[in-house]
């Protein structure tokens, strides 16, 4: 719509502008006409003069000079039919007093608007007189002066340009108003096209534009069909690959898992039973004795890490424990963990027992990583996370964390780390969305995973609030 306004406002405006030029160009070919028309009456009213003056001449014939130049009766209607209408002849025969004959100012016509008399006269300035002699061979006959009246000029200006922007101003109106009308009419398509660019922003890819417009936006619309198209391809690979990724991700976490049990567990147990019996058998050697509790407070505080790193890697306990206590057992851990400096309130709504092993490994791995962030980059003393599932007929799963540790959605979003990028990939895999937003005193980060998903899913973007 803002390109329709622009291109009808430039319209508007191209059009103004030639009305412009018109009247411009109007205004000063009103000015030569009165030029011409002042010129021509002074010809005109010099040669019956001329003619007047022999005619005296001849009827009276008398030879004294001072007869020689009679004064006609010049002040007549035929010399009056001789001025244009709104001229001036200004005439002194003989020396006498100059005497003035104008014709009617209604002849030019109606009086003229102020401004546009002040805009006349400040263009042109006064208006220029025009002298013409009776004749050369005898200069005593006088000659006459011919000048348009200025208010004349400016009415006879005024009337041409009404009567042709009369003309002019309502066809450019309706020129505008059908240009208007189509420049709607052939840029409506391209409202249909940004709402389907707009569709696909959103990862909509399912929802074809109708390309049965004109020739060239036809040829877009189905260009970003066809894009559309490819776009869905594309994302409906990369959906799976990411589920696939995920499961091989937690295939080899589940080996790392058992590898780190099976050899480094056993290792430092051995290494515990070695250090017990190194300071049983050493009675007689204390700093011997020493060094073996040392090597068992090592051993013991090794072993704590890696029992803390398999609860980490392993998810087969959802397998066997189900979500519900694997979440306990988690937010238990953490309660543990960070002394009594941060609370971990645990709510769960819902049964979440029947959840599909994806969305429950998900799920889990989620609120793994959300509780890291929020005691890793902040400092809160309560941190909620709420996973609900309001009926086992939901077609849907939500996960909130939310702390007071002070940070922002900016700070988050703008972080080196890969953590919420994981997340973020995790959900989009199962076709979820992911909010980060504020919380009283903190952030808070929602998720929703739907529990089925079409084929060929797009992925979901991140969303801030």
């Amino acid at each position: 719509m803002r390109l329709i306004v622009r291109l009808i406002a430039q319209l508007v405006v191209i059009v103004v502008a030639t009305l412009t030029a018109t009247s411009g160009f109007v205004m000063i070919e009103a000015h030569k006409t009165v030029e011409a028309e002042t010129a021509a009456t002074a010809e005109r009213v010099a040669f019956e003069l001329e003619n007047l003056f022999w005619r005296e001449i001849l009827w009276r014939g008398s030879m004294r000079r001072d007869k020689v130049l009679p004064i006609p009766n010049w002040e007549s209607l035929s010399t009056l039919k001789l001025v244009s209408p709104g001229v001036c002849i200004t005439f002194a025969p003989a020396g006498e007093e100059p005497r003035k004959l104008c014709s009617l100012l209604e002849g030019v016509g109606a009086p003229a608007p102020e401004w546009f008399a002040g805009a006349y006269r400040e263009l042109f300035g006064p208006e220029t007189s025009v002298t013409r002699r009776l004749t050369v061979r005898e200069p005593e006959t006088g000659a006459v002066v011919a000048a348009a009246d200025a208010d004349a000029a400016v009415r006879q200006a005024w009337r041409q340009i009404s009567i042709v922007l009369g003309v002019a101003a309502p066809m450019a109106m309706a020129i505008c108003l059908l240009a208007a009308m189509a420049i709607a009419r052939a840029l409506a398509p391209t409202q249909t096209i940004v709402e389907g660019l707009r569709r696909l922003e959103k990862g909509n890819y399912r929802r074809p534009i109708d390309d049965g417009q004109a020739a060239e936006f036809g040829l877009i619309a189905r260009a970003v069909n066809d894009l559309a198209e490819r776009l869905d391809h594309t994302a409906a690979e990369r959906t799976a690959l990411t589920k696939r990724l995920f499961e091989v991700q937690e295939e080899e976490r589940r080996a790392l898992a058992r590898d780190l049990h099976d050899e480094f567990g056993q290792c430092l147990a051995a290494t515990l039973a070695f250090a017990a019996a190194i300071e049983a058998g050493a009675h007689d050697r204390p700093d011997l004795a020493e060094d073996a509790r040392s090597i068992s407070k090592a051993a013991r505080r090794m072993m704590g890490t890696l029992r803390e790193a398999l609860a980490r890697l392993r998810s087969q306990d959802l397998e066997e424990l189900g979500l519900e206590a694997c979440l306990i057992q988690l937010v238990a851990g953490w309660n543990a963990r960070t002394a009594r400096t941060a609370v971990v309130h645990l709510d769960l709504m819902g049964n979440l027992a029947a959840l599909p092993q994806s969305v429950s490994t998900s799920v889990y791995r989620i609120a793994q990583e959300c509780l890291t962030n929020a005691m890793r980059h902040g400092r809160p003393s309560d941190v909620l996370l709420r996973v609900e599932r309001a009926s086992s007929t939901d077609a849907e799963v939500s996960l909130t964390i939310e702390d007071n540790g002070g940070g922002t959605p900016a700070s988050i979003n703008g972080s080196a780390g890969h953590g919420i990028l994981g997340v973020r990939e995790r959900i989009a895999a199962l076709g979820g969305s992911l909010t980060i937003g504020r919380a009283a005193g903190g952030l808070r980060i929602a998720a929703r995973i739907p529990l089925s998903q079409p084929s060929g899913l797009a992925s979901t973007g991140l969303v801030t609030a």
